[in-house]
Formats: C-alpha cells, sequence, structure tokens
C-alpha cells in the first residue's frame, strides 16, 4: 500500500536520488551538469516532493509556482512536473497519493488551477485534469512561403540579427506584452530564460548556435524569433538541404508576424523550415497563400485542473452574460463538489457563489478544466456526453461565455 512509502519534500542533497526516479521511468541518462545547475535554480525544494522506500526515492513530483494568463487576468497556478514512479513501484497507489498530496498543497497556498504537460495523455483526466489547449508542429518547405495579397505590411518595421542572450531584455519586453493577453503563457523569471535560451555545444546534434532575429521599430521591438539552422548538402548534385528550427517566435502585432515569418521562410539555402509547439491556429496559416504547406500536425498541449471552483470561476473573464447554476462533480476535492451560480457579465468581475437551485448544467471537474482556459468547447465535451445539460439552453449560454480569443498557447514545455 502507499501508506508504505512515506511523502516528504527532498533535501538538497537528496535531489540526485530524487532525479535518477525520473531517470529510469523515462529511459534517460543523467543531466549534464549544466542542465542541473539550471534544474535546482527553477526548483522549488519545498514543493519537490518524493516518495520513499527507507532512504531510496521511488516516486517523484514537483510544482512550479507560476503567475499565468487565464481569459482577462493573471493567476496563480502549479505547474507540475517530474511527475514519475520508479518502474519495480508501479501499480502500488504511490502515484495516487503524490497526485493527492499536490492538490492538497495547491488548494492549501490557494492556487486556483493546476497545469501540466502530459507525457502520457490517458493518465492524467483520472486525477480531474482535462485537455485544455492544442499544439501544431508546422513544416514549411522551399518555395512554398508565398503570402496571401493583403498580408499585413509596416514600413516602420526593420529586422535585426542578435545574439540571444544580448537581447534578453527586448525578448522579455516583447514577451511582457504578451502575457497579460495569451492565456497559457505564464511569467519568465531570469532562470526560466536561462532555460528558454539554453544552447549547450552537446545537444545541437550537428545545428547551429541558437539564433536571433528581432522585428523593432523606432519605439523599441515588436517582435523575435528563437531559431538555429542545420546545413546539409547533397555532395553528387552540391545543393543544400538545409534545415531551419524555430524555438520561438513571438509579436506583439499582426505586422511584426508576417516580418517575422517572411524573413525565416525566405533564408537561402534552406530547404524546410520546422516550428514545433505553436499555436493550434497559427497566424502563419492564414498568411500563406497555400496553407496547406504549413502541414499542421496537432496534439494535446496543457492539462488543466481546477483545484478552487469559484476561485477559479470567479478570478477569469467572460465574453458574453451568463447566468447558470453548475453543479461539479469532484471527488478529489470535495470542496469544489456541489452546486454554484456563475454570474458573469463581460468587462466586470464575476461572481461564483454556492447555490441551493436545481443545477442547470453538470460538469465533471476534468470538462470544467478542459474548458477553462477557452480553447475546449463545453459543447464539444455535451457532444462526447461528457457534459449534462439540465435546463434546456443553459449548455449553449455557458459553453458561449467560457470561450475566449486568443485560444490558449503555453510555448514552453515544463
Amino acid at each position: 500500500m502507499a501508506e508504505r512509502y512515506p511523502i516528504r519534500p527532498i533535501e538538497l542533497d537528496e535531489f540526485d536520488a530524487f532525479h535518477h526516479v525520473t531517470e529510469q521511468a523515462f529511459h534517460e541518462g543523467p543531466p549534464s551538469e549544466r542542465a542541473r545547475t539550471g534544474m535546482l535554480r527553477r526548483n522549488e525544494l519545498d514543493r519537490t516532493l518524493a516518495a520513499f522506500d527507507g532512504a531510496t526515492p521511488v516516486s517523484s513530483a514537483a510544482i512550479y509556482s507560476f503567475q499565468m494568463c487565464v481569459p482577462g487576468a493573471l493567476a496563480a497556478v502549479g505547474g507540475v512536473t517530474f511527475i514519475a514512479v520508479r518502474p519495480a513501484y508501479r501499480r502500488r497507489g504511490i502515484l495516487t497519493s503524490m497526485m493527492r498530496r499536490q492538490l492538497d498543497d495547491m488548494h492549501d497556498r490557494g492556487e486556483t488551477l493546476a497545469a501540466l504537460w502530459a507525457s502520457e495523455a490517458g493518465i492524467y483526466g483520472r486525477y480531474g485534469y482535462g485537455r485544455a489547449s492544442r499544439q501544431a508542429k508546422l513544416t514549411i518547405r522551399r518555395g512554398e512561403g508565398a503570402f496571401v495579397r493583403d498580408a499585413p505590411t509596416d514600413p516602420r518595421l526593420r529586422l535585426r540579427v542578435a545574439e540571444p542572450d544580448a537581447a534578453l531584455a527586448e525578448l522579455a519586453k516583447v514577451y511582457e506584452t504578451l502575457l497579460p493577453t495569451q492565456p497559457g503563457v505564464f511569467g519568465r523569471n531570469e532562470a526560466w530564460w536561462q532555460r528558454v535560451l539554453a544552447d549547450p555545444e552537446d545537444e545541437r546534434h550537428g545545428a547551429s548556435p541558437l539564433r536571433c532575429v528581432l522585428a523593432e521599430d523606432e519605439a523599441g521591438p515588436r517582435g523575435y524569433a528563437l531559431y538555429n539552422g542545420t546545413g546539409r548538402w547533397d555532395d553528387e548534385t552540391f545543393l543544400s538541404d538545409s534545415r531551419l528550427d524555430i524555438r520561438e517566435l513571438v509579436a506583439t502585432d499582426p505586422a511584426a508576424t508576417a516580418a517575422l515569418w517572411a524573413d525565416l521562410l525566405n533564408r537561402d539555402l534552406i530547404t524546410e523550415v520546422a516550428a514545433r509547439l505553436r499555436p493550434d491556429e497559427d497566424p502563419l496559416v492564414h498568411l500563406l497563400a497555400d496553407p496547406r504547406r504549413a502541414r499542421p500536425a496537432v496534439a494535446d498541449g496543457l492539462w488543466v485542473r481546477v483545484v478552487d471552483v469559484p476561485g477559479a470561476l470567479s478570478l477569469r473573464r467572460y465574453p458574453c452574460p451568463v447566468d447558470v447554476v453548475i453543479e461539479v462533480i469532484d471527488d478529489w476535492c470535495p470542496w469544489n463538489q456541489g452546486r454554484w451560480r456563475l454570474t458573469a457579465v463581460p468587462g466586470r468581475p464575476a461572481s461564483c457563489t454556492p447555490a441551493s437551485e436545481p443545477a442547470d448544467v453538470i460538469v465533471p471537474v476534468t470538462a470544467l478544466g478542459a474548458a477553462y482556459l477557452g480553447g475546449t468547447r463545453l459543447g464539444s465535451l455535451a457532444a462526447a456526453g461528457l457534459v449534462t445539460e439540465q435546463r434546456t439552453g443553459t449548455l449553449n449560454a455557458l459553453s458561449a461565455a467560457l470561450t475566449w480569443d486568443p485560444a490558449p498557447w503555453c510555448p514552453v514545455i515544463f
């Protein structure tokens, strides 16, 4: 039983043993000294848990304390990571105990939401997490980057190649503009920027150093792209078969977005441009004259778990009026279980209070987490039989109120 394996925060000198659990679970080797140093800088020891068999960690779990954008607001979010169980200790209830401990911790700290990237998509629904965003990989080949005729332009914009580390202040300025408006994006401190810009030579696999291009005008930066290239040549024909990989592209306006993409898609000697972890509805798809050439391969992104129903629903904003009684089904968090009246109008704080009236809509907490950031429609979940309307018309009203533009996107896996 899980009680045989006590759970507690690790000490600093236990970090390597803690990380060894994930190495076994994910079939990886130990981190480099650089990577280990970065992990320790981002790590919060009091939120880094292990289950122990004697003195040996047999399961791991950690939380990053994030400020994450949700529709119309910033929320305290627990970023769940390092979830693993040593192979010989699986199927003993240890993971369940770890997830229980994490939810209690987040609730005690007043965090309204938990979020994670799932290594296996079938695991986390049982703990109340719902698929809240999607991410896409885009692949565009040479000669396929032509834009629609009315693509936005701005003669004030200029592009400048810069060293990523030297341009950090400008990158951060652009990112901070995005933060309050893009659900799924979380605030970055210096340690997280170092993670984004990390570029160890032994992990490039033949690619160039990480490079940066800025879009700016006289007032300052309006966008950036981080990328590297891999030079390849056909020795017989002496034709280039080089590739450009975009790590991150962020812009504050459509003209800057178009300028950055146009530059990257038209580099000399490049036969393929690939961009991972892009928004499901990336603007590039609409900019391309032939949108099929983006070849989007879409997968799940963030998974969200509502830790505090009234806190979470009253915090975010809503694009249209809503007044419904929601019955939340949550076997894991008894403080969420029950009926709640959500009342909101655009542009004003919402209200979510206990309700005695009959439920208008019955929503499992997994479905609520999926819909919370505005990217998964509650109506689609109802069509799958996962949400139940009790009073005609209320499901459509709630589904519309929970949607949001822009759709959620998180540009980095944590």
